[in-house]
Order: structure tokens, then C-alpha cells, then sequence
């Protein structure tokens, strides 16, 4: 069964969306076939970039941790993914 990863982003913004795109690749690059990921849109202005790991929020711009554009971000996210792997 695969791993739920849930990201929502500000629809409104420009970019948001190209930057939610790029992580799904990023994450099923590292993680193949083991991840659902989905993308959802806030249907208001939001200057959200919130990101979800089995229900967990991992990384949210709106509480500081900006975008994931960083190693260090992006490895903050890959840990937490395979923390919750391993709990099956």
C-alpha cells in the first residue's frame, strides 16, 4: 500500500503550482511506486505550501518553512517519509 502525501498550495499564486509539480517528481523519483501523492489548490489566496506525510504536516510555508528549495527541506520531508514507511 502506498504512502499518502498530501500537498496544498495557494492556487492563486503564480508558481505554486509548478513548485508542488516539481516536488511530486522529486519525491516519486526517490520513492518509486511506494507514495500517493496529490496536489490540491486552496480555492482562496492562501500563501499556503502545506505539506502532509500519512496526515502529518511535515512542512508549511504558513508556519516559516517557506517553499521546499532546499536539500535540507527536501531531506527534512524524505525522512519523514521513510519514518513513515517503516512504520508500515
Amino acid at each position: 500500500m502506498a504512502l499518502t502525501v498530501r500537498v496544498v498550495y495557494c492556487r492563486w499564486a503564480v508558481g505554486y503550482k509548478s513548485k508542488y509539480l516539481q516536488l511530486k517528481k522529486k519525491l516519486e523519483d526517490e520513492f518509486p511506486g511506494r507514495l500517493d501523492i496529490s496536489g490540491e489548490g486552496t480555492p482562496q489566496a492562501t500563501g499556503f505550501f502545506e505539506v502532509t506525510v500519512a496526515g502529518k504536516l511535515i512542512h508549511s510555508k504558513k508556519k516559516g518553512d517557506g517553499y521546499v528549495d532546499t536539500e535540507s527541506k527536501f531531506l527534512k520531508l524524505v525522512a519523514a517519509i521513510k519514518a513513515a514507511l517503516a512504520q508500515g
